[in-house]
């Protein structure tokens, strides 16, 4: 019967040390699940909401895989900015991490793979203490977009400065303003120029803007994988919004997690577990001819889903050596050779197709399979098969009947 189933040295001197304020955290979750509706799109998908930008228009968003995150770090300016300045660090300016960078994550067992992220936008909830027709010297009447346009050069800050680019979208008050700018990769400074002195400029926070680069979710174990990255806030740190702009905490640090839920379940049809050995056209040519079968053997199919590397070993109630054997009532034994074809999607640990994959007792040549997409409810097969040679020995006795159980496993625990 077959079953498928140091040291730390402190010195006190006469100077004084500016502490570094408490680091801003934000979390980032990215869930990997198969679906069999899309067996194709073998990706993580981000489960973290977006704030700010994102948030109020996800149909910008979408389409550019882009994510938004408010990090909650005020800065205020440590003195008027000057109109027409010419340095563009004195102004209203953003430099933020741009360029794609590889982050490790590490799994409970102590895997490890890496993500990729940059920020790919910014956005500033920027305000005035003083009321924005004051500024502009009265320039705009009452008129709220007037005054913010005139307030920078090249227009208000929904007119993104090169090389970042605007969104055409913003909210504006007569103390404030909110709009976002997209970042290009490596994209240096976006500075805007003040036509107007601006005493008491603060951020209540500001908009990061995000893109991520997950890893192969079908390369890796079923569980949390986690990492982080800290970035500096302030004057010539990753997150730089000019010369004049001081921040309340100088550490952004961004936690990722990756889950991965990976499938595999194999099925094997009603009564595929009870495997009956034959010649090939049945035992009828035997005895209405007397030809011998030159081999016993069994195709059975099963079907499989799976999106996680796993391996497959055997166990045998009779071995023979690094095979299972059948045995007949008087206790001669002969070997049956065991062997699985994978489906379409599925390959060796060298990257081959599996065809008549011998199982051996030891596990030697399939400890690892591999997916390259979802495979999902795929068939294979299992050939059981007893060679010439022993079907000739079990033909020179008596009639007897050869039995013995042979367990399939398919193991997820890899390596």
């Amino acid at each position: 019967m077959i079953n498928m189933y140091g040291r730390l040295a402190v010195a006190l001197l006469t100077l004084f040390a500016v502490m570094p304020g408490a680091a801003a955290v934000k979390e980032i979750e990215a869930l990997f699940r198969p679906d069999s509706a899309n067996p194709q799109n073998n990706e993580f998908i981000n489960q973290t909401p977006s704030e700010g930008f994102c948030l109020q228009l996800p149909h910008v968003c979408k389409p550019e895989g882009l994510f938004s995150l408010i990090a909650p770090i005020v800065f205020s300016a440590s003195k008027p900015i000057q109109p027409f300045h010419t340095d563009p660090r004195q102004g209203g300016m953003a430099k933020v991490p741009s360029h794609w960078q590889k982050i490790e994550v590490t799994h409970e067992s102590g895997d490890r793979t890496t993500l990729e992220i940059r920020i790919a936008g910014i956005g500033h909830e920027s305000g005035v203490r003083t009321s924005i027709f004051d500024l502009v010297e009265g320039q705009a009447g009452k008129d709220i977009w007037k005054a913010w346009q005139l307030l920078w050069t090249g227009g208000s800050w929904v007119n993104a400065p090169a090389p970042c680019t605007g969104v055409g979208r913003y909210t504006a008050g007569e103390w404030g303003y909110n709009s976002f700018w997209r970042v290009p990769v490596n994209g240096g400074v976006c500075s805007k120029q003040a036509r107007f002195e601006i005493p008491d400029f603060f951020y209540r926070y500001f908009v990061f803007g995000y893109e991520l680069r997950t890893p192969n979710p079908l390369t890796m174990k079923s569980g949390q994988y986690q990492g982080s990255v800290e970035y500096s806030v302030g004057p010539g740190k990753d997150f730089d919004m000019g010369d004049l702009m001081f921040p309340e905490d100088n550490l952004l640090q961004l936690n990722f997690t990756l889950v991965v839920e990976h499938m595999l379940k194999v099925e094997i049809p009603p009564g595929g577990n009870k495997v009956e050995l034959i010649p090939e056209g049945g035992w009828q040519a035997w005895l209405n001819q007397g030809r011998k079968p030159t081999r016993l053997f069994r195709d059975q199919t099963f079907n499989i889903w799976t999106s996680s590397q796993f391996k497959m070993q055997m166990t045998c109630e009779f071995t023979l050596g690094d095979v299972c054997g059948l045995e007949e009532p008087g206790g001669r034994i002969v070997p049956l050779q065991v062997a699985v074809t994978l489906p379409t999607g599925l390959t060796s640990a060298g990257g081959q197709p599996v065809v008549r994959q011998p199982l051996r007792v030891s596990g030697v040549g399939t400890e690892l399979f591999q997916p390259g997409i979802y495979v999902d409810r795929k068939p294979g097969v299992l050939h059981f098969d007893i060679k010439q040679a022993d079907v000739e020995r079990m033909l020179s006795g008596e009639a007897a009947t050869y039995r013995g159980n042979v367990t399939v496993v398919w193991d997820s625990e890899v390596g």
